[in-house]
């Protein structure tokens, strides 16, 4: 027996393992070991010995005692994805190194802001040698405190396998985007341990112990490599076939899906469990509602082009050639693209284009392509295989933002491959009244749909946050996402109504039906073309009471419509529109721009809401990684994400501050849940205006948690004013998903039990004096405006195309009428029961106070 004493490498909070966000570290299927919570930037050396590896993203070492223990020393959770970026080695494999001397230097801010984790893993891989264990919790100091003390055995001879079969495997492409680090060696040494056999990984002309995740990392398999499996033993036969197949799955990485299969293989599906229908009348199909709207018309199959390549190449460097070209092209029809959308003011489907460049640019994608050129095959080969490739992957990925964006990819790829085989892409040529069926249509295909002839349409993939919806709302076209795949059996020409409000496609809609719809839509835009003749009244009652109705915008653009709309002002900019679709955090001097031009374009006198960054859950970022979770909508989210990294926070408060100068700006925090969150929030900010010698803002809270509602009087002697965000409030008061396929239905606002909270909240206000707004999806809900009302809201805010008609909604309503509606819709015992009071009251004379 032996003994080793490990010194602290990182200064900071020792943690065990088992409290990783990490579930290969915390299973420690790496090693044993601890975790520290680092608070300086230089990894030492824990102990002496000899580096055995440093990771080419530089974010892990590997070092062996003399004794025989290899010790990794892993920065962060998820760093590999950083490529290097932040991360300083300042030792090679081979080197010698005595304790405390420096390993790697990282910039901890960086990391801060771009890794899921900044927890630093100190693991035993051979911690199968060690017999005890003492280990340091609390905080310890870097080069002086001890981490852990281990007290282990001699290293076992492996057993002699002279005549043993030996068996190896097929090549196997690495399907990880980066390659096997730590966690894909781990589950794979893991494995091989289950084994009685001798397993090597052959790299070339290297190998490696498939049962050492040290070994496995030294080897430096990158994404795309090809790899065998050697296994000499009585079970060689069975470990090679288990090894292979979890290698070619990706040993567990998130967004792993199996390398394409070699042109000359072939690979027979299993085949896939049929569909469920969403519903039980053959000609209702239903989906996820993208942009919201009533049509009628007649189905149109849309079918994905494909582009037949030849595999064969003309020689590596022509093929180079062609695909330089074909890119360079690209990028220059994107980029045209792009500023003609910036110069119609349209910068939400310019940044959609400006992220198509990006792609063509991506160093994986361009890799495979170039791979495969350099193996003889043509350019078009290459690069298609290389999307394909890449798009499965996307798609596969269990975060549906990222996996929608697989759609973008194809679109990419298809405009590249089109240049490089010469083929013509045209649009396609639509019949007129055409509700379009589509497995998924492309951004392209979305912004150049003639709405001349094209009244809707519907995917079986996508949903409301892919880049198509955005497209679709900016267009004012109904469309519905992820509609049962019957849909695409439909025949042409079958009539339909899309009612994408709801989330419904009517097939083999009768002509009495279509009138009836069409009817319908006249009187619709009847209504809305009154409403917006005297959209800019004021909202009054019939009573005399006067509301306030502002709009909820994204950004400049929006801005400038309010005014013709009737809006009194902005009383919600989602500031994320600015941190969206981008590499990097907005910088101060962007968002502070864009704060201004908003407070420009809306004039003087007129409120202007800011929330601040709102994301996590179901809102992530590429560049602000959260912890993967379990539940995130009750996890790291609004004002907690800004909080744990407060110089987001600050950055954006500086911009508000200076921005104020321009117009009537105040400041929202959203999801706040404690008094703490809101403390802390309020503290940053007034920090920020005494740096800049300005006065702070008001600040105010969104209500969209229940808890908050319930303690409104103790929130309102601290928050500026209040505004209900009613869409997150219904899902968490009534625990439903607001976009589950099954109870989004059953979400709804007017349930008694919301009512009962807005009002909660509207009192607790009132024992203050602080105002309070609806900016949540109800207050665009004709049949839930009454009751707001009633409720004693303040102000609506609501999405710019609904301003005139809730105006001209509220100059028909009674006050009086409206409290004693409120009162019996909280009596009331289901949202149903709430919806058939307001329809029975509409049809009362003293709804609008006039004589019976």
């Amino acid at each position: 027996m032996a003994q080793i004493r490990i010194i602290s490498p990182l200064s900071g909070q020792a943690w065990p393992l088992e409290r990783v966000p990490d579930p290969v570290f915390a299973q420690k299927m790496v090693g044993d070991g601890l975790s520290i919570d680092p608070v300086n930037n230089v990894l030492l050396a824990a102990c002496d010995g000899e580096i055995l590896s440093v990771h080419a993203a530089g974010h892990a070492v590997t070092l062996r005692t003399p004794e025989g223990l290899e010790l990794i020393m892993h920065v962060g959770i998820d760093t590999v994805t950083l490529k290097g970026e932040g991360f300083m080695p300042r030792v090679k494999a081979g080197d010698r190194v005595s304790t405390g001397a420096p390993l790697i230097e990282f910039d901890l801010d960086y990391l801060a802001t771009h890794a899921k984790s900044l927890l630093t893993q100190i693991v035993v891989a051979n911690s199968d040698r060690v017999t005890a264990w003492e280990r340091a919790s609390g905080i310890v100091t870097a080069g002086k405190d001890t981490l852990f003390t281990v007290t282990f055995a001699a290293e076992e001879t492996t057993a002699a396998t002279n005549g043993a079969k030996t068996v190896t495997s097929e090549a196997i492409l690495i399907p990880n985007r980066t390659g096997l680090h730590a966690r894909p060696a781990a589950v794979l040494a893991n494995l091989a341990k289950s084994f009685q056999s001798a397993i090597k990984l052959q790299l070339g002309d290297r190998s490696a112990n498939a049962r050492s995740v040290t070994a496995i990392m030294a080897l430096e398999v990158s994404h795309g490599a090809k790899v065998q499996v050697i296994a000499t033993g009585a079970d060689a036969a069975t470990a090679v076939e288990k090894l292979a197949e979890v290698l070619a799955q990706g040993c567990g990485d998130e967004g792993c899906t199996p390398a394409p299969a070699p042109a000359t293989t072939t690979v027979s599906a299993a085949a896939a469990p049929p569909a469920r229908r969403k519903s039980t009348d053959p000609d209702l199909l239903v989906g996820v509602s993208a942009s919201p709207g009533l049509a009628v018309g007649e189905v149109f199959q849309v079918r994905r082009m494909e582009i037949e390549v030849q595999e064969a190449g003309a020689g590596v460097d022509i093929e180079r050639h062609r695909l330089e070209n074909a890119i360079a092209t690209a990028q220059a029809q994107l980029s045209a693209l792009r500023a003609s959308l910036h110069a119609k003011a349209d910068p939400a489907k310019a940044a959609i284009f400006a992220a198509h460049e990006e792609l063509l640019s991506d160093p994986d994608l361009l890799e495979i392509a170039e791979s495969a050129i350099a193996k003889g095959k043509s350019a078009a080969f290459g690069w298609k295989k290389a999307v394909t490739t890449h798009a499965d992957r996307l798609a596969a990925l269990r975060n549906e933002l990222l996996a929608q964006r697989a759609n973008d990819l194809r679109d990419v790829g298809l405009r590249v491959l089109a240049l490089i085989t010469g083929t013509e892409v045209r649009e396609p040529q639509y019949p007129a009244n055409a509700i379009l069926i589509a497995e998924d249509l492309t951004p392209s295909d979305t912004a150049t749909l003639d709405r001349s002839r094209v009244v809707g349409f519907c995917t079986t993939r996508g949903g409301a946050t892919s880049h198509v919806a955005i497209l679709a709302r900016s267009l004012g076209i109904p469309a519905l996402a992820g509609v049962e795949p019957a849909a695409l059996d439909v025949p042409n020409g079958t009539p339909a109504i899309l009612d994408a409000s709801i989330g419904t496609l009517r097939l083999r809609a009768s002509a009495e039906q279509i009138s009836r719809v069409r009817t319908a839509q006249q009187a619709a835009e009847e209504r809305r073309k009154a409403n917006q003749e005297h959209a800019l009244e004021p909202a009054v009652t019939t009573d005399g009471m006067r509301m306030e109705i502002l709009g909820n915008i994204g950004g400049v653009r929006d801005a400038a419509q309010i005014a013709k709309l009737g809006g009194e002002g902005v009383g919600l900019l989602r500031s994320e529109f600015l941190f969206m679709e981008r590499s990097d955090a907005p910088s101060e001097e962007e968002q502070f721009a864009m704060y201004k031009a908003v407070a420009e374009a809306i004039g003087p006198g007129h409120p202007i809401i800011i929330r601040t960054l709102d994301v996590g859950g179901d809102k992530p970022l590429p560049y602000l990684p959260i912890p993967k979770e379990d539940n995130p909508f009750l996890g790291e989210r609004g004002i907690r994400v800004c909080l744990d990294r407060p110089e987001i926070l600050r950055t954006q408060l500086r911009a508000i501050l200076r921005a104020a100068a321009f117009g009537d700006i105040s400041v929202m925090f959203p999801m706040i849940t404690t008094l703490e969150e809101l403390r802390d929030a309020k503290a940053i900010l007034v920090e920020e205006a005494a740096n800049l010698n300005l006065p702070p803002v008001p600040a105010g809270i969104m209500v969209e948690v229940p808890a908050t509602a319930v303690m409104a009087a103790q929130f309102a002697r601290e928050a500026d004013f209040f505004s209900i965000g009613t869409n997150d409030l219904t899902q968490y008061a009534l625990a439903m998903d607001r976009g589950h396929p099954k109870l989004a239905p059953k979400v709804d606002g007017l349930n008694p039990a919301i009512l009962k909270l807005i009002g909660h909240t509207v009192n607790g206000a009132r024992s203050a004096g602080k105002r309070v707004g609806v900016c949540g999806g109800i207050a665009t809900d004709a049949s839930a405006v009454p009751l707001l009302i009633g409720l004693g809201v303040d102000e609506l805010s609501v999405s710019l195309p609904a301003i005139p008609a809730v105006k001209a909604q509220i100059r028909t309503l009674s006050m009086d009428a409206c409290r004693k509606l409120a009162e019996a819709a909280l009596a009331a015992e289901s949202a149903d029961d709430v919806r058939a009071l307001v329809r029975n009251a509409e049809r009362e004379p003293s709804m609008t106070g006039a004589e019976a």
